[in-house]
């Protein structure tokens, strides 16, 4: 639970966050009673979820010291205007659901003026009305991009999913078998929406809904839902606003604020004076808030600068910032320089801090260097040898498969396996009443001969995971690996990574050995050849004693650096190489 003041707080917030609420929502969707949750995301990024007092979430922030409320399924059903939205067709809902982001091809129509990472809900496409919010994320493009999709062919992702009806945060609440809302009528008033004549008969484009899956060309409607007016984080009237001179000298003094009360509070003494094109570009052009982009449908942040405002220069704007006394300036012939600032100054101690065009094209660097990234990855995988460890029934689990009815023939991977036992332990009402970690393994002919252990007894009831660990453990090992333009080989046996060790040969002598590298292809005698030059040092083929099919590489030295990126660059992953220095007793 957390206390009144700070839900005082939370609800002054909320109303700071989405000026389309009025005072009295507050109260509505920050409830009395508000309890905190804490939790982690599967990508182990920090996050905090606020619960309604019967357990519904009804907000979330993600990020470390995150400011940023983001409104749940929960929050949204109860005021579905809350956020700018966009339709896409039913068969897409199914996956978003299941992880995935909106493509620009799966659009139907949106509203307008859409700035790039601005939060926005995802509905349900439906004929003449806007469905229920289904997810809410943030937009990875602007509207013009979405607009210019059909004529310039542009595709990937139009919204980065953060959360979805039915997803873990929705499980949550009690309330999660509530029924979806039904759509909201669109009145003259409010929208303008073209349908689309090749849709199905409940009006879902069937291209549009093919596209989503395929990310191929889609036909959207003619024209967009029109909800005008965005405000911070909202759109809630009939029109784009006008952006006046007024409006960037206010922009410019937010900005301005935020970064007095954050970047250069934290600044040191030394770091003034400053001059003012430093001042500028460095610290107040990147504080310019995000949400003026949506506000005003920009799509760049170029139109918010001095020039469109009231002070029609830089030199001006500070002259009158020094005015009311945020900051301080000296004057010389050249120039003008920034000696102080004053974050304790009221305006700046009171002002309430917003995402920023700086963090807007922080996130849009770090992404083109992820997709960078990625990309590169991609092509390294295409290299590289791909092993899947597999496991095939056999013994006792061959009863067990049947009762599941499973192939037995067939080769399942560790996944395969916990789906198989685990739908199995459910659909026959294995799990213990009294402690469900437990399962009555006794109750069961065909699971208690697919865990039973020759010479033990079988125990009545067994953990879950034992169980799944000795289910895989009684079945045949096998191993595959595929690579690109290579035929797949599949494999009895466990697989074993290439070794590569280091030992001390005829005295004194220390060598590296290669063995296990005959599953991926390689020939012992081109390793030794290719070593021989890389290294600079001899090299011998020797066959293993015991092993017949099996051959043992020996270059001269301690060369594991060396033999791994050959290895490496040969296609075999990282992860199934592995080396040891036994001369000095260190292992990797």
């Amino acid at each position: 639970p957390i206390r009144s003041s700070d839900r005082r707080k939370l609800r002054q917030r909320v109303l700071q966050s989405f000026p389309v609420l009025q005072a009295e929502e507050g109260d509505v969707l920050v409830p009395d009673g508000l309890q905190l949750q804490r939790f982690s995301t599967h990508l182990d990024e920090p996050g905090v979820a606020y619960l309604s007092p019967e357990g519904d979430p009804l907000w979330f922030a993600i990020g470390k010291g995150s400011d940023d409320l983001i409104p749940t399924v929960y929050t949204l059903w109860k005021r579905p205007d809350l956020l700018p939205f966009l339709s896409t067709p039913a068969p897409v809902v199914p996956k978003l659901v299941g992880g995935a982001d909106l493509m620009i091809p799966g659009v139907v129509q949106h509203s307008p003026a859409l700035a790039s990472d601005q939060l926005v809900s995802v509905t349900q496409y439906h004929r003449g009305a806007i469905g229920p919010p289904l997810a809410v994320g943030t937009m990875a493009v602007s509207s013009d991009t979405l607009r210019s999709a059909e004529e310039t062919d542009v595709k990937g992702k139009a919204v980065y999913v953060l959360h979805t009806w039915k997803d873990a945060l929705w499980e949550m609440g009690p309330s999660k078998k509530m029924d979806v809302p039904a759509p909201r009528e669109l009145k003259a008033s409010e929208a303008d929406v073209s349908d689309d004549e090749d849709g199905d008969p409940d009006g879902e484009p069937n291209e549009t809904a093919e596209a989503a899956s395929k990310e191929v060309d889609n036909k959207q409607p003619e024209a967009e839902t029109k909800l005008g007016d965005a405000s911070p984080e909202a759109v809630s009237s009939t029109s784009t606003a006008k952006l006046t001179p007024e409006d960037v000298s206010s922009i410019l003094r937010a900005a301005l604020l935020q970064a007095i009360s954050t970047s250069l509070s934290g600044l040191p003494p030394s770091s003034f004076p400053m001059t003012a094109s430093t001042f500028w570009s460095t610290y107040v052009l990147p504080a310019r808030p995000a949400y003026a982009l949506g506000t005003y449908g920009l799509a760049d942040s170029s139109a918010i600068d001095v020039k469109q405002s009231t002070f029609k220069n830089v030199k001006t704007f500070l002259k009158n910032s020094a005015k009311d006394g945020l900051i301080k300036i000296k004057e010389t012939k050249s120039d003008v320089m920034v000696t102080a600032v004053f974050p304790k100054h009221p305006d700046a101690a009171g002002h309430h801090s917003h995402r920023t065009v700086g963090d807007i094209e922080a996130k849009a660097k770090k992404a083109v260097i992820r997709e960078k990234e990625e990309r590169e990855a991609e092509e390294k995988r295409k290299g590289e040898f791909q092993v899947a460890e597999l496991w095939q029934p056999s013994g006792t689990t061959v009863p067990f498969f049947v009762a599941a009815g499973k192939d037995t023939s067939g080769f399942y991977n560790i996944n395969d396996i916990k789906t198989i036992t685990t739908d199995y332990i459910s659909s026959h009402r294995l799990i213990n009443a009294n402690d469900q970690q437990y399962i009555n393994v006794g109750s069961d002919e065909a699971l208690a001969g697919a865990v039973s252990v020759k010479g033990k007894d079988t125990p009545e009831f067994m953990k879950r995971d034992e169980v799944l660990k000795l289910v895989r453990a009684h079945m045949q090992a096998w191993h595959q690996i595929t690579a690109d333009g290579r035929d797949i080989v599949r494999k009895k046996g466990e697989m074993k990574p290439v070794s590569v060790v280091v030992k001390i040969r005829q005295g004194r002598k220390a060598c590296t050995l290669i063995t296990g590298f005959e599953p991926f292809g390689l020939e012992a005698e081109e390793i030794a050849d290719e070593l021989r030059k890389i290294c600079a040092s001899s090299t011998t083929v020797t066959p293993i004693h015991g092993k017949p099919n099996a051959l043992e590489v020996m270059v001269q030295g301690k060369q594991i650096k060396n033999v791994t990126e050959f290895l490496l660059a040969r296609g075999i992953p990282k992860s199934w190489v592995a080396s040891s220095d036994q001369a000095s007793g260190k292992k990797k």
